[in-house]
C-alpha cells in the first residue's frame, strides 16, 4: 500500500502535468496554488532516516512550465534600446539561467528554473536592425536589463515594425489637408468599433446635422 508522501508525490505530478496543458490564466493560478498547497503538505510529512549524519536538503523540481513574460519597459540612448523585464528573484539565479539569443532584427529571451518555472519573451521583426556582436543582458535585483545595441545611433519611434505600420494606418486615417474628411474618418472608425449605444448617439448627431443644414442653421460644408 502506498505511503501518503508517495500519493502526494503523485498528486504533484498530475497537477504539474495539468499546469502544462492549461492556457487560461485562471485556470493556472488554481492549480498553482494547488501546487504549493500539495508541495507544502509533502514537506511535512515525515521523510525517512538519513544515513548517518549527513542531511541532504530537497531541491526544488528542475521542470516547470514556461511563462510567457507580456509586461515590460523600454528606453533608449544614441547608442542602445533598453528593455526592462521585472521578475522577482532573478538576480539569485546562476547567470547561465538567464539566457539571450540576438539577431539582427530579434531577440529570444529565456529564464530557466525561475521558482519552479521558465520565463520566456521573444521580440521579433524589431524595427531597425541592431549589432547581435554588441548586444547583451544585465540582471539586476528583480530584473533584467536586454540591451540592443543599434547600428544605426537614431532614434527609434517604437520597438517593431508592425507596431510602426499600425501607428502609421491610424496616423494616415486622420492627417488630411480637409479637416471635414478627418473628422468623418474618425466618426467611422468610433461606429465600425463602438458598442450599440456609441452607434445610436453618432445615428442622432448624423440625423440632427443633416436636418440643420437642410433648414439653413449652418453651413452645408461643415
Amino acid at each position: 500500500m502506498a505511503s501518503a508522501r508517495e500519493e502526494l508525490q503523485k498528486d504533484l505530478e498530475e497537477v504539474k502535468e495539468l499546469l502544462n496543458k492549461a492556457t487560461r490564466k485562471r485556470i493556472q493560478d488554481i492549480l498553482m496554488a494547488e501546487e504549493h498547497k500539495i508541495e507544502t503538505e509533502i514537506k511535512n510529512q515525515p521523510g525517512p532516516k538519513p544515513k548517518g549524519d549527513a542531511v541532504e536538503e530537497e531541491k526544488p523540481p528542475a521542470g516547470g512550465y514556461t511563462v510567457k513574460i507580456n509586461n515590460y519597459g523600454w528606453d533608449q540612448s544614441d547608442k542602445f534600446v533598453k528593455i526592462y523585464i521585472t521578475l522577482n528573484g532573478v538576480h539569485k539565479l546562476p547567470a547561465e539561467n538567464v539566457q539571450v539569443q540576438f539577431s539582427e532584427r530579434s531577440f529570444d529571451l529565456l529564464v530557466k528554473h525561475l521558482n519552479g518555472r521558465n520565463y520566456s519573451m521573444t521580440f521579433n521583426n524589431l524595427l531597425k536592425p541592431i549589432s547581435v556582436d554588441g548586444s547583451s543582458r544585465k540582471i539586476k535585483t528583480d530584473m533584467i536589463l536586454v540591451l540592443c545595441k543599434k547600428k544605426q545611433e537614431d532614434k527609434w519611434e517604437c520597438l517593431t515594425r508592425v507596431e510602426k505600420e499600425s501607428k502609421d494606418k491610424e496616423k494616415a486615417a486622420y492627417d488630411t489637408s480637409d479637416p471635414g474628411e478627418g473628422l468623418m474618418n474618425l466618426l467611422k472608425k468610433m461606429y465600425s468599433e463602438g458598442d450599440d449605444d456609441m452607434k445610436r448617439t453618432i445615428n442622432k448627431a448624423w440625423v440632427e446635422s443633416r436636418e440643420k443644414q437642410s433648414k439653413g442653421d449652418i453651413p452645408m460644408d461643415i
